[in-house]
């Protein structure tokens, strides 16, 4: 066996590694918490989030130069909160051992698989959700019985600095550390021989991830994104559709992994569904330059990227619909924008867009839809707007995606009886609620048996009359 290339170094903080012992030592301590201790760490951490809400929504405000403090509550605060709920909720379920069937041929015996935690988790958190990407996973982590790191964003560091101070405030550093830092410090934060690795985040850095921990033998979950469409049918109103869309496209000014990034629409339709989704988003946001309602981009390198996005279409022949003409803008504000007649060509159909950006793309036939989105990266979610049972089931079956909303967008994410995750280049792994509490635990098979072992009647040496039967039984 050839061992693996060694990676380039990297400057690193050397207090990763004295963290990282320390949860270690402290998980060999105590390696399976009993439930109402982890449901004392959930409780604590819930707690916590709606003593500190205001200082969140402030700090990470302060981050976008103007995010929601609705969207905030709606989209971190919210689905955060009643994530915790849900844990220690059914908490005492999904510890408790699991029965499984044990073939007549290996009786008496009974089997189980436990549940164990697997040790020191580590959580890259990116940057658009700096609070529910935090959260979510920790507390599936938490609740699974791990110790915890958290790598958060560098982009995102007001939110990260208050987070870090409500988290040292509610866990001692070797339950839930936060790192800080820059790319250097992320890049030796991967490379740390964790028992699991969480990462939310572009694809690129997806891959560089999953190479430092395979140093390591990490197993991790990846969630990266990609470009998830959105279906209009022939059928469905229209109004309806570009409402929910456009919600979906708008929140966090579109700055969201599993926001619809292109929408397949019925060519006879297409001029139709322009002119209500105009009118959707003017209803959602009558203007946009001081609105409060409406999120800023991140910072002023991801706007030049949108910018460059819009500018690359246009030059290539795109029709660029800003949907508000005339108005000036402040900060870095950036309004929704409509792209009619794009192309692959062109570098908004290659890249995620992250932002208030949405192609239409006609088609002629649903199957002609799907196979557009077929030969494409398998995308992290999938819209489809169409209330016709047989046109639903059809679509589930020949597409592959994450997840899947019909006749709306986003809200699976937020659904914590719902398994969370991407597919081929869109992530790899599951999270939320119980199966985040799986993704995080070892399954370990138990079987067990007493006085009686019938298994000697099939002992060497080889060749008696009842292990013929046995053969004759088992064996056809």
């Amino acid at each position: 066996m050839t061992s693996p290339v060694a990676l380039p170094p990297v400057h690193s903080d050397l207090d990763l590694t004295a963290r990282f012992a320390a949860q270690r030592q402290a998980f060999a301590g105590n390696p399976t918490p009993p439930a109402a201790q982890r449901r004392q760490w959930l409780k604590s951490l819930r707690e916590a989030l709606l003593v500190g809400q205001a200082q969140l929504i402030e700090a990470i405000d302060q981050d976008f130069d103007g995010r929601s403090a609705d969207e905030t509550l709606l989209a971190e605060l919210l689905p955060s909160i009643q994530g915790l709920r849900h844990a220690e909720r059914h908490l005492q379920r999904w510890m408790r051992p699991s029965r499984r069937r044990v073939g007549l041929a290996f009786q008496p015996a009974s089997a189980q698989v436990h549940y164990q935690p697997l040790g020191v988790v580590g959580i890259i958190v990116p940057w658009n959700y700096p609070l529910f990407l935090a959260i979510g996973p920790l507390t599936c982590a938490l609740a699974a019985g791990n110790r915890v790191m958290l790598k958060l964003s560098e982009a995102t560091p007001a939110s990260a600095q208050a987070l870090k101070q409500l988290l040292a405030r509610v866990y001692p550093e070797d339950l839930v550390s936060v790192v800080l830092g820059e790319v250097e410090v992320g890049q030796a934060f991967a490379r740390l021989p964790f028992d699991h690795l969480l990462f939310t985040g572009a694809t690129s850095v997806g891959r560089q991830v999953m190479l430092a921990a395979a140093h390591n033998l990490t197993p991790v979950t990846l969630e990266l994104g990609g470009k998830s469409p959105a279906i209009v049918s022939a059928s469905v109103p229209l109004d309806s559709a570009a409402e929910r869309i456009a919600f979906g496209k708008t929140l966090n000014a579109g700055q969201t992994c599993v926001a619809p990034d292109y929408v397949l629409v019925p060519r006879e339709r297409l001029q139709a569904f322009s002119d209500a989704y105009q009118l959707a988003v003017r209803r959602l946001y009558p203007h946009i330059a001081d609105n409060p309602d409406y999120t800023a981009i991140i910072n002023p390198r991801q706007l030049q990227r949108l910018q460059h996005l819009l500018d690359d279409a246009r030059d290539q022949g795109a029709e660029v619909l800003d949907l508000y003409p005339g108005e000036p803008r402040q900060g870095r504000r950036l309004p929704p924008h409509l792209l009619l007649g794009v192309n692959d060509g062109m570098q908004v159909m290659q890249d995620e867009i992250f932002g208030p950006l949405l192609p239409l793309v006609p088609y002629d036939t649903l199957d002609q839809a799907l196979a557009y989105i077929n030969q494409r990266p398998r995308p992290l979610a999938l819209y489809y707007f169409g209330y016709e049972r047989s046109e639903q089931e059809h679509v589930l079956r020949h597409t592959h995606s994450g997840g899947v909303c019909l006749n709306d967008t986003l809200l699976h994410v937020a659904q914590d009886d719902l398994p969370f995750g991407g597919i081929g280049p869109s992530g790899m792994g599951h999270y939320h609620g119980h199966d985040g509490f799986l993704t995080f635990s070892k399954a370990k098979a138990v079987l067990a048996k007493q006085r009686l072992n019938a298994a000697r009647l099939i002992y060497p040496p080889y060749g008696k009359a009842l292990q013929r039967l046995v053969y004759k039984l088992f064996i056809r």
